[in-house]
């Protein structure tokens, strides 16, 4: 798995912020006036970024230093491993650098601790440069404010395999549309294949029940509410899919890594991915490469789903006009283009996305991909909920592995889920 989507794959990792850090719901304690003049030494810091793309930040930091003068940053990367521990020791120990790279989840306790700038009031003036979906992905529930600079995107679209379509007696160049079609076709598959091939490899996490249209959480942010009817409905489907091994009997414990073998082995039908697994696809599995076909995510509300990263400024820094400066720097319009011309990822600044670049075709699945998806960036929503921990998720998972199983109801899996979550998430204070 190439960088950006290990650490975008990551980001709903837990952080709960050590209870010496913890403050009054975001009030900031340092200097939220940005207008300053812009000088002085600041350190930046990135997510596993340096091995693939160190010419590229460090061409970065020379610009921005050029542009101003009286500066000096320095970058820093750490490892995906223990990136959140890392982020909550140093956030703990006051050594958090001026300048973070996070994902919604990581911005959130650090918000309420009161240690990540209120951009809405330091930076308001940027607002209006982003997708305001995107914009909105780093705000937190039950807080005023926007936590952070988006930086990029990354979605991807639904890959099957038209071969294995076709063995069903499915029209290869007709995909499913709506959950109501998915269905139907799995069943289908699994009775034709006598329980060989799977349609699905995956379990519903937090994001499928919002692609449904399943309500997550009340208005306040105070608590969760996938435990609806919608919800139940969902679960209940996947239970019947579950039984007729339309659902990969593996699924209960499956990773993204493990579900995308299943696919590149034929035993899976559909699977979600991005452009950068074409390749892989033509290198390791050259029969499916000629078999695949490429339709969008599913959903019941008109929105994909949507991961975002996100550039954070520490309300504590010594030179706030700088850290915001260089913040908005790194995630401008020109220098999001130019990274995601580099890897496959898509930029969060508003009009990017109409570029040549993600709307011209060239005739390769790559470039169709990525036009597809840039498509549908324009109205996508980060479904994850920003409070939604690492072991809510687990919470989640195991409740509707018990439902899978048969050893509880769907609705008494999803009553489970949302009180274990709720207490989760008085925990996070």
């Amino acid at each position: 798995m190439s960088m950006p989507r290990r650490a975008l794959a990551a980001a709903a990792v837990a952080l709960v912020l050590p209870l010496s850090a913890c403050g009054s719901g975001g009030d900031d304690s340092g200097p939220t006036d940005a207008s300053g003049k812009i000088e002085g030494d600041i350190t930046f810091q990135t997510w596993n970024l340096r091995a693939n793309f160190k010419p590229y930040f460090e061409g970065l930091v020379a610009d921005f230093e050029k542009k101003y003068p009286g500066t000096r940053v320095k970058w820093i990367d750490q490892p995906a491993e223990g990136y959140p521990d890392k982020i909550s020791a140093d956030a703990a120990g006051g050594t958090l650098p001026d300048v973070v790279n996070v994902s919604p989840d990581l911005v959130a306790p650090l918000a309420k601790a009161g240690m990540a700038l209120d951009l809405d009031k330091a930076a308001g003036k940027y607002k209006s440069e982003y997708l305001s979906g995107a914009w909105a992905s780093h705000q937190v529930p039950g807080m005023s404010g926007t936590y952070a600079f988006p930086w990029y995107l990354n979605t991807g679209p639904l890959f099957y395999n038209k071969s294995l379509f076709t063995r069903a007696g499915l029209d290869p160049s007709s995909p499913p549309k709506t959950y109501g079609d998915l269905f139907a076709d799995a069943l289908r598959m699994a009775k034709k294949s006598d329980g060989k091939v799977a349609t699905l490899a995956n379990v519903p996490t937090i994001e499928d029940f919002g692609r449904y249209g399943v309500q997550l959480m009340n208005k306040e942010g105070t608590g969760f509410a996938f435990n609806d009817a919608k919800g139940i409905e969902l679960l209940t489907e996947y239970k019947q899919l579950y039984d007729a091994k339309a659902l990969d009997p593996q699924a209960l414990t499956a990773t993204p890594e493990s579900s995308g073998r299943k696919f590149l082995t034929e035993a899976v039908a559909m699977n979600p991915g991005s452009a950068l697994d074409l390749g892989n696809f033509k290198k390791q599995a050259p029969d499916l490469y000629k078999n695949i076909g490429i339709t969008d995510q599913i959903t019941s509300t008109g929105h994909v789903n949507m991961y975002v990263m996100g550039v954070m400024v520490n309300s504590r820094t010594a030179h706030t006009p700088a850290a915001v400066a260089f913040a908005h720097f790194v995630t401008d319009a020109h220098n999001q283009m130019s990274f995601a011309k580099k890897v496959a990822i898509f930029p969060s600044t508003a009009g990017s996305l109409d570029d040549p670049y993600f709307t011209k075709e060239d005739g390769t699945d790559e470039t169709r991909v990525r036009i597809a998806a840039a498509k549908s960036l324009k109205n996508a929503v980060n479904y994850t909920p920003v409070l939604f921990s690492d072991q809510m998720k687990t919470a989640l998972r195991n409740e509707v592995a018990k439902a899978l199983q048969g050893k509880q109801s769907p609705k008494a899996a999803l009553d489970n889920a949302v009180k274990a979550c709720d207490q989760l998430l008085k925990q996070q204070g």
